[in-house]
């Protein structure tokens, strides 16, 4: 450095010795000392030379430092006086003197020297002053140990040249860099704790005025000053980092420059060789900034520019660095910097994985440091919660969650959304943390109302969310969502009382699929108890090779409900065999799953199972983790006797009005429905735990509440849990017997069931009781009174069916008499002809709703006996066929509206299929009578069709109707409304699974596989598909498309694994088929072809799809005899009913026709892509509205673009578009059939119409040429409504173009 500001700086006037700070020097001319050169020494002091001893030095030299500090600037005789003595004690002798105390008082010498001298210095060698200032430099080092004896000396020493700022002497020289190096490295080395302040003071005050007042600080003084910022030293001298910041936020202003160029030359230059500190040039812009942010005034630009290098790990460095300045707590550099601040934004989205994963994680401290910035934050995080990366999209959860638990105002809705969007991530580890989080949310701002209301009602939708996991697939997800219930909903270490209103008021305001979830959990858990309780009873039995067989079947069970299905079947496989060996675990264990077993003595139990199964010298036990789970599943942790009591004291504050309802925010009335409806579904699960004379009293009062749905729960539950309340409870069943009459005779008809119910399940005399509610309905049967008939139907229906023996035949005569003859055949009432095919329930007429419950107690009745010994089952589906095939309207008078007549279609086709689950029944169901109840999945109503598949879809799951019944859901294919082909389709993945697990899981199931194989299915399908009502020109392409739709629609599902050559045993079944006849038409030539043709679309289907069709098949399919009649060996059909231009069509498409006006391009089939195309109906699919038109001829006068537009609109879309050319009206057919007298119909037609309209509607149509595809007289197809007015196809087509159009923009885009 050199001296600024020349010699004046200096020259200032002597002050007195209280305030040298300002004093300063500078060389003289010429110094020489008095007299001839001899020194003189103060008064008393002899002469210091190497002749004496050290001891002795030092007492002469401290008598000269006695001198010198009491000497002042203005004694100028005393100052030439010892001149001599001054330039003396600056030689060599002194300044390498080896011992210690001389060199410390000849520095102490010296500092006064140059305090009095100033602002002249006696030395005028450089050589020399660069001595004395390194001599004095290292004298400096003393001040480390503030316990020497010395230390007030060194002390004074530092205080002398801070005060005076003798250093500042040194600017002349031309190596004064290397004194202050010295200096700054001496000062930062020896500062400790130990030091008081003023030490630290004076430091400060020597090493600033050298930098302020210098011209600028080289590298390497600023490197001594910086190396005590990087962690590995501020670690070790935290007093050293503490002098350095103090030192840097004084000399901001003047080192900032110097700052400044050596980041530049670092970071845009890229010389790392300017400092051995370039490796560490982040840590220091950190530590920097948290000092002073105005030290890196020039530098923040530079790291902008670092931020777009190529380089991903020199990206990731800088990112790591600006999300510690940017998150700092009181950092205001993203509003200062807003460029910097973007830019760095934009690293969320860099395609570094490392870069994007620190910028989620500094955003949890952003968020909970700096609220504010939360707007900026959300659209990058939503990006980055779509990562593909599993790390990132976890990342991003724990960020939200973490921000949320310190303080929910700091994420907004849409933050909390993205984690609830990942509770449904592919990635197990995604999903957990995202309901982990929203679990500890819940119970920290819900629970525990740590915010208060207005936060706990901002998440309110996580418990509903949460509940709702418990529907997806994955074994993992359930136990999560279980654990969750437990320990974070209702919280099963609370105490009773508050544990059961918390789960009181949680069931009143989860919403219906959360509570079916969480009834689901309940049943899921007592279906496990059950399995255990067979396990432990099958230990009970002598061992034998069944025992073993049924053992491992419950085993394999019991590990489905686990997760990691493979490990879990060999870790309870050695449970078993623990179980086998120790007979204390199983006490255990049964007590455990008892239906008296305490939440207390749960607890205990488990712990005590655990502790017989943990393995001390194992740290990691996987086996003792698996039971965990299991126990976990079955333990009682929240439902006993106590709990039930709890609840119905609940419920009874609820009742009397002194419940905190409101504050928990539901109505009352809510409260009680809701709090019925869970002992309800407790009652199920844990029916003992309600027997009590309190519980039994409360469900008594609510037995006489007005509320329907109340009384109809407090019956349910009685019937579940009331077993022994005729032997112990006499005073109950006393009162409960004339309210259950009651119900019967006069309930709603769901309480007349359950009360019904009720009688037969807890009353030894049940015969007696129900005798009494059978006489006395039976007489009073007045088919004039429709409304007052349901109820007495209800009841007499389930009297017949729980009581066979006893009413069946007096329900003979009812049947005969009045059910059939009085009611069915006769309408009454001329219904409301508005043209709707659907009307709300309440608007249904008392006469339909009796008919309906005719049905139903026709079935009940039907089910009850069990046989047909009288027939009776053979006139009841005849009768049911007529109803469908009359559609609805068995006595054809007309009098009965569109929507009451869509009623008793849907009864008819329910009745049926119930009919069908009883054995006996369907073996005399024909195959003409399962077609027309199949095709009700083809009805013209939506309502129909979507409660009919739903019927459908249970009764098959549960493996209750007979294989040949999913073949119904083929016909799905033909529904214009994708959501109804999106369920149909996984009802059919449900149903397989269900029937391929049963079969694994059941060696028996080997016998029937014919009832249970899914592949068994086809030879039903192609026979339904063989006589489609629709399917009349069997050599016409668009029929035949349809049929290979359908045959697809069932084919693809069960082709979807080639499981034990399956591909070849459906190829090689259906070619079996072929060589048979048609067993409903055996000599009817052309319903033989048709079920050939269909054979051979199945075939080319199969073959198209499937290259291991073609294997060898040694297994020999089974076809059923119902169906198929087979033919002698003789009978050879090699015939190929599809010409090799049919198959191109229906492998590419129906090609296209010149383009002439008024015709149309049929969009192409892309093998392997099913582009559906439906007539469909109008979007409001809730009110069906027919309207009076001919049967649609379907126009081709489309362009093939906008053909195409649609169908990709239709399959983005819930409820599919209305094709403008489609709703066209064929004027001549309608005419004709105006003219025939028939009312037109919108659509062709399931069911037989009357014979009349059927012939002159036929007759009319053949004479004038204009008889549609699938139209003539017999039997037609009910379908979906085809037809609306004109206004809203346009509208729809628009929104189609519309749709087509955006999708085109959005492939474009993807595309770039």
């Amino acid at each position: 450095m050199l001296k600024r500001g020349a010699r004046d700086v200096f020259r200032r006037p002597v002050e007195d010795r209280v305030d040298r700070t300002s004093t300063s020097m500078e060389f003289p001319q010429q110094q020489k000392p008095a007299g001839d050169g001899k020194i003189v020494y103060p008064p008393g002091v002899k002469e210091i030379t190497d002749k004496i001893s050290n001891d002795e030095v030092v007492k002469r030299l401290k008598m000269v430092v006695k001198t010198y500090m009491d000497m002042d600037q203005d004694s100028e005789e005393e100052k030439q006086q010892y001149l001599g003595l001054a330039l003396h004690l600056a030689s060599e002798f002194f300044l390498r003197n080896p011992n210690k105390d001389v060199r410390l008082l000849v520095a102490c010498c010296l500092a006064d020297i140059f305090r009095i001298y100033a602002p002249e210095a006696p030395y005028t060698s450089h050589d020399k002053l660069k001595d004395i200032f390194l001599f004095i430099t290292r004298q400096l080092k003393g001040l480390e140990d503030t316990k020497s004896p010395q230390f007030n000396r060194y002390f004074y020493l530092l205080e002398n040249l801070a005060w005076v700022k003798s250093y500042n002497i040194c600017f002349e020289l031309e190596d004064c860099n290397e004194i202050f190096i010295q200096l700054f490295k001496t000062l930062f080395s020896v500062i400790n704790n130990s030091h008081n302040q003023k030490v630290q003071m004076h430091m400060m005050d020597l090493m600033s005025s050298i930098i302020m007042e210098g011209d600028g600080v080289t590298q390497e003084l600023l490197d001594t000053i910086l190396i005590n910022l990087i962690p590995a030293h501020k670690n070790l001298n935290k007093q050293a980092y503490d002098l350095a910041k103090t030192l840097l936020k004084r000399t901001v202003q003047t080192i900032e420059t110097c700052i400044a160029n050596f980041f530049n030359q670092v970071l845009v230059m890229g010389k790392s060789s300017v400092s051995d500190l370039s490796e560490h040039v982040f840590d220091l812009i950190q530590e920097l900034f948290a000092i002073d942010p105005m030290l890196l005034t020039s530098v923040m630009p530079q790291l902008e520019f670092k931020l777009k290098s190529n380089d991903g790990e020199e990206r990731l460095a800088v990112v790591r660095l600006l999300a510690k300045l940017f998150g700092a707590k009181d950092s205001e550099l993203a509003s200062q910097n807003r460029p910097l601040w973007q830019c760095f934004l934009g690293r969320f989205n860099d395609i570094h994985v490392p870069v994007r994963l620190e910028c989620v994680k500094f955003a949890s401290h952003c968020l909970m440091n700096h609220p504010d910035l939360a707007k900026d934050l959300t659209e990058y995080l939503k990006v980055r919660s779509h990562d593909p990366e599993e790390a990132i999209r976890h990342d991003v959860i724990v960020t939200i969650i973490n921000a949320g638990k310190k303080d929910l105002n700091l994420v907004n809705d849409q933050l909390l959304g993205f984690v609830r969007e990942r509770t449904l991530d592919k990635r197990w580890r995604v999903r957990k943390e995202a309901m982990m989080g929203l679990a500890q949310l819940y119970k920290k701002y819900c629970l525990h109302h740590e915010a208060g209301k207005e936060s706990a009602q901002k998440i309110s939708w996580i418990k509903d969310k949460l509940l709702h996991i418990y529907y997806q697939n994955s074994i993992d997800d359930k136990l999560l969502v279980e654990k969750i219930f437990a320990q974070y909903m209702v919280p099963h270490s609370l105490d009773t009382e508050e544990k059961m209103k918390c789960l009181y008021y949680l069931y009143s305001c989860l919403d219906t699929n959360a509570v079916k979830a969480l009834n689901e959990m309940w049943k899921c858990q007592n279906m496990l108890r059950s399995l255990v309780k067979e396990l432990l009873d099958l230990h009970k039995l002598p061992v034998s090779e069944a025992n073993n067989t049924a053992m491992l079947g419950k085993l394999m069970s019991i590990a489905k409900n686990l997760p990691d299905a493979g490990k879990a079947q060999d870790f309870m496989k050695k449970f078993n065999q623990v179980l086998s060996e120790d007979e204390k675990l199983r006490i255990q264990l049964e007590m455990l799953i008892s239906p008296t077993c305490s939440c207390k003595q749960a607890e205990i139990c488990v712990r005590e199972i655990t502790r017989k199964l943990t393995f001390p010298k194992q740290p990691s036990n996987p086996f003792l983790e698996m039971v965990k789970f299991l126990l976990e599943r079955i333990a009682p942790v929240h439902i006993d006797s106590e709990a039930i009591s709890a609840l119905v004291k609940l419920l009874n504050k609820s009742i009397e009005g002194t419940a905190d309802d409101e504050e928990e925010g539901v109505t009352p009335d809510t409260a009680i429905r809701s709090g019925l409806e869970l002992l309800k579904v407790l009652s199920f699960t844990h029916p003992t735990a309600f027997h009590s004379a309190e519980t039994y009293e409360s469900l008594l009062q609510c037995l006489k509440m007005e509320d329907d749905k109340v009384a109809e729960a407090a019956i349910q539950i009685f019937r579940n849990t009331g077993q022994k309340i005729e032997t112990e409870l006499q005073q109950i069943r006393s009162t409960l017997i004339p309210i259950l009459h009651q119900k019967a005779k006069r309930g709603t008809p769901h309480q007349a069931k359950q009360a019904v119910h009720c009688i037969h399940a807890i009353f030894n005399n049940k015969e007696v009781q129900l005798a009494q509610i059978f006489e006395p309905l039976s007489r009073s049967l007045n088919a004039d009174v429709p409304e007052q008939l349901i109820t007495p139907l209800v009841s007499l229906g389930h009297i017949s069916m729980l009581a066979p023996d006893q009413f069946a035949s007096p329900m003979k005569s009812i049947v005969a008499n009045f059910i059939v003859k009085d009611l069915l055949m006769n309408d009454r009432s001329v219904g409301n002809k508005n043209g709707k095919l659907w009307s709300a329930d309440e608007e249904v007429s008392p006469e339909v709703l009796a008919k309906v419950q005719a049905i139903k107690l026709l079935v009940r009745w039907l089910l009850g006996m069990k046989n047909n010994q009288s027939k009776s089952a053979n006139s009841t589906l005849r009768l049911l066929s007529a109803m469908l095939v009359s559609e609805g309207d068995l006595t054809e008078q007309k009098k009965i509206s569109k929507s009451d007549m869509s009623r008793l279609r849907l009864a008819a086709g329910s009745a049926i299929m119930k009919l069908a689950q009883e054995p006996c029944y369907h073996e005399i169901i024909t195959p003409e009578q399962f077609q027309l109840c199949g095709l009700v999945i083809n009805d013209e109503c939506y309502q129909v069709r979507q409660i009919f598949a739903q019927k459908l879809h249970l009764a098959l799951v549960k493996l209750l109707l007979p294989l040949e019944y999913l073949a119904v859901f083929a016909l799905c294919a033909k529904d214009p409304v994708k959501e109804r082909r999106a369920h149909a389709r996984q009802c059919l993945l449900k149903n397989i699974s269900v029937r391929r697990e049963y079969i694994k899981q059941n060696p028996l199931a080997q016998e029937k596989l014919v009832s249970l194989l899914p592949e068994y299915v086809v030879p039903f399908m192609i026979h339904l598909l063989a006589h489609d009502p629709d399917f009349t020109k069997p050599h016409e392409y668009e029929q035949l498309k349809d049929i290979k739709e359908c045959l697809w629609f069932m084919l693809e599902v069960l082709m979807t694994k080639n499981e034990n050559n399956s591909h070849a045993f459906l190829r090689k079944m259906v070619e079996n088929i072929k060589q048979t006849k048609d067993a409903q038409c055996p000599e009817d030539a052309k319903a033989n072809e048709k079920l050939y043709i269909v054979c051979d679309v199945a075939l080319f289907v199969i073959a198209n799809k499937s290259t291991a069709c073609h294997l060898d098949c040694q297994k020999e399919p089974v076809l059923p005899s119902k169906f198929f009649l087979v033919q002698d060996k003789e009978f050879k059909n090699d015939k190929e009913y599809l010409t090799g231009e049919m198959r191109q069509m229906l492998l590419t498409g129906k090609p296209k026709p010149a383009p002439v006006l008024a015709t149309v391009n049929k969009t192409l089939t892309v093998p392997g892509r099913r582009i559906i195309q439906k007539t469909t109906t109008a979007p409001d699919t809730t009110s069906n509205t027919s309207t009076n038109s001919s049967p649609l001829v379907t126009a081709n006068n489309k362009n093939s673009s906008t053909d195409s537009s649609e169908s990709r609109a239709q399959e983005n879309n819930e409820n599919p578009v209305i094709k403008k050319d489609e709703t066209k009206k064929d004027e001549p057919s309608q005419k004709l059939v105006a003219d025939a007298g028939i009312e037109a119909s919108p659509v062709r037609r399931r069911g037989r119409p009357t014979k009349a309209a059927a012939a002159a509607a036929a007759a009319a149509l053949k004479e004038a040429g204009a008889l549609p595809a699938g139209g003539g007289g017999g039997k037609g197809r009910k379908r979906a409504s085809d037809t609306t007015t004109d206004s809203i196809n346009v509208k729809m087509s628009k929104q189609s173009q519309q749709q087509s159009d955006e999708g085109t923009k959005r492939q474009i885009d993807l595309q770039r």
